[in-house]
């Protein structure tokens, strides 16, 4: 299981499933800071005993500042695979208030079934409020939970 959050501030794009949305706030962070890539990741790493996102992309190093997550992404995927496993599906939760994500999921589904090269129908995104609640219901921030299978 993966998990992130980045905050919400003015002058930063909103990046998420590994696309660009239109929105007047976006994520903060060292890199893109999109929070779904961020969660897969470290789902990804977690099921695969390789510990988490922090300790192979560190917001400490420079060659990750402002780096696309897709790429980020894309190593992870090399590294599951590196250490003998096959990546069964994918299941996604983004917790955000705002801007509405339904219309987007077949292209992050999409984009995400690429970089892994994985079948577009094992990859789940789903998208929910906190009904105003929290941090996320105050549009401070965005969250993510991914659950992922893999096999060796």
């Amino acid at each position: 299981m993966g998990f992130d959050v980045h905050q919400l501030v003015e002058g930063r794009e909103l990046w998420l499933g590994g696309i660009k949305l239109e929105h007047t706030l976006g994520l903060l962070g060292h890199s893109d800071a999109d929070v779904l890539l961020h969660a897969i990741c470290d789902g990804l790493l977690g099921a695969a005993n390789l510990r988490d996102i922090g300790y192979h992309f560190p917001d400490t190093a420079g060659e990750f500042k402002n780096i696309d997550s897709k790429i980020l992404l894309k190593k992870t995927g090399e590294l599951i695979r590196e250490k003998g496993y096959e990546i069964g599906n994918i299941d996604c939760t983004v917790c955000a208030e705002r801007p509405k994500l339904k219309p987007f999921i077949p292209q992050m589904q999409e984009i995400i079934s690429t970089i892994l090269d994985m079948d577009i129908d094992d990859i789940s995104i789903k998208a929910t409020t906190t009904e105003k609640l929290g941090f996320t219901g105050r549009e401070e921030g965005i969250s993510a939970y991914a659950t992922v299978l893999i096999t060796k």
